[in-house]
């Protein structure tokens, strides 16, 4: 099997692989890719800063047309590459076709920007002198990517840090090394100078660590978990680099008692169980009020009933594996932990066999839960939901705030008055109204609060503050 290499200095190389396996088909190998060892990321790093001079002060059309041919050519390629990602992350087919789509239309949208480039010219308040104020880009960059959106996470990194004229040295999760192997190729191909974008695969303890104790690097946006976040966080404060953190999160889903009963089951379905829950977004805490508690439980266990888990590529799979051995594991553990607790199992938890060996586990639904429970506190990261009873509004908000995370919130309600309310103290980054805790638009900011990120925030016009650095010029007349 060919081994797809690092790309460093504009160079391919590395020959010790890894195997990508299949979650859907435990048989199947996806692909051999390189493992990076210190030495490489040092000289992927050196690449990058060997390229910064020549790249930050590239003119805007050649940034353009790099990134509007990397979106063009992904978005051509989507059934191609939406069936890759599928293969090494479990995500159903059409999951991971719509995943590629926002991929391309990321690319698309700062191959934009670098057109839009601005600054500022402001009369001093002293006379005869004038004020330019510009933003410049910050450097080389770091980028650690997770593996649970293997090409849209990549995207909303690498394209705002070219779009601004920065150069990288990219890890991604080394569980799905496949789909951002392939956006670095087609980047390459694009036509980007030599350096200026630096793949090294691998394990995160290996390659993340050389990144994290390399005094060069201008600045890290890393996506990951919690604990991980700290560690790249006391990393940079070390070495005085600009750093971006997005983490955990148990994100809230408040049902009201004059919500409309099928927009609410169909937007706690969406946030707690697809994509198998596996996504920093999803609402893991169903928080009811006490009139319509009875009804959501009994329409949500009904609608549970009707989702099918199965391979990630058959037609008709509603929720296809866990990622891997590991994931499951910690799932099947948290489900043990609910029943230890005191929540009831009301539907799902169980294992499940396929025609293909996989990690399948069918959405799980616990109710009679509280909020101190462990199962209501931290991040499960996998198809596990818990309904959480209250007695009214006031207390649903008091609940769902009753976190260490912020990332996103939701509420199903027909209330004007409520929804305002909501959207104005749900201590979040992201508020949804009768729509699921997951999914974003990829033209506007992204990003949360407390224990869930660190940081400006990243996507849209916002990705500025990160990857750029604000410079301001006097000139005399």
């Amino acid at each position: 099997m060919t081994i797809h290499q690092n790309l460093i200095a504009g160079e391919w190389t590395g020959t010790a692989g890894t195997e990508n396996i299949n979650p859907s088909d435990t048989n199947e190998v996806v692909g051999l890719y390189a493992s990076a060892n210190a030495q490489d990321v040092a000289g992927a790093i050196a690449a990058a800063k060997a390229a910064f001079p020549a790249w930050s002060r590239s003119g805007i059309l050649e940034r353009h047309t790099i990134l509007k041919k990397t979106g063009e050519e992904i978005l051509a390629r989507k059934e191609e590459l939406g069936a890759l990602l599928a293969r090494e992350e479990g995500k159903t087919l059409p999951e991971a076709i719509g995943e590629t789509i926002r991929a391309a239309q990321i690319f698309e949208f700062f191959s934009g920007e670098a057109l839009r480039l601005a600054g500022e010219i402001l009369p001093s308040v002293r006379p005869n002198i004038g004020v330019e104020i510009t933003r410049e880009p910050l450097g080389v960059i770091g980028i650690i990517t997770p593996w649970n959106f293997p090409i849209a996470i990549p995207a909303w990194k690498i394209a705002p840090a070219l779009c601004y004229g920065n150069t990288i040295v990219f890890k991604p999760a080394d569980l799905v090394p496949g789909c951002s192997w392939a956006i670095v190729d087609i980047l390459h191909r694009a036509g980007l100078p030599k350096g200026v974008m630096n793949l090294v695969m691998g394990k995160g303890s290996v390659v993340g660590q050389a990144m994290l104790d390399s005094p060069v690097l201008s600045g890290i946006t890393f996506t990951g978990s919690v604990v991980t976040g700290k560690r790249v966080a006391l990393s940079s404060v070390e070495h005085g680099r600009k750093y971006q953190l997005e983490m955990g999160g148990k994100n809230p889903m408040v049902v009201l008692d004059d919500a409309d009963l099928t927009v609410a089951v169909e937007a706690a379905a969406n946030s707690a169980f697809f994509s198998t829950g596996q996504r920093c977004t999803a609402s893991s805490r169903l928080i009811v009020t006490e009139g319509i508690h009875d009804k959501f439980v009994a329409a949500l266990t009904e609608k549970l009933k009707t989702l099918n888990v199965d391979n990630a590529l058959k037609s008709g799979t509603h929720i296809g594996p866990v990622v891997d051995a590991k994931q499951l594991k910690t799932d099947t553990d948290y489900i043990e932990i609910g029943r230890q607790e005191g929540a009831k199992l009301a539907f799902g938890g169980e294992l499940v066999s396929r025609d293909t060996p996989g990690f399948y586990l069918q959405p799980t639904l616990f109710t009679e839960a509280t909020n101190q429970m462990r199962i209501s506190r931290e991040e499960i990261f996998g198809p596990v939901a818990s309904v959480i009873r209250v007695k009214d509004y006031d207390e649903a908000l008091a609940v769902a705030n009753d976190t260490p995370f912020g990332l996103s919130s939701g509420i199903a309600t027909t209330s004007l008055k409520h929804a305002t309310h909501f959207k104005r103290n749900a201590e979040a980054g992201m508020v949804m109204v009768n729509l699921p805790t997951a999914g974003v638009d990829f033209h506007v900011p992204f990003g949360g609060r407390k224990g869930s990120s660190f940081g400006p925030r990243e996507q849209g016009k916002y990705a500025a503050e990160f990857f750029t650095t604000v410079k301001t010029a006097y000139t005399l007349a």
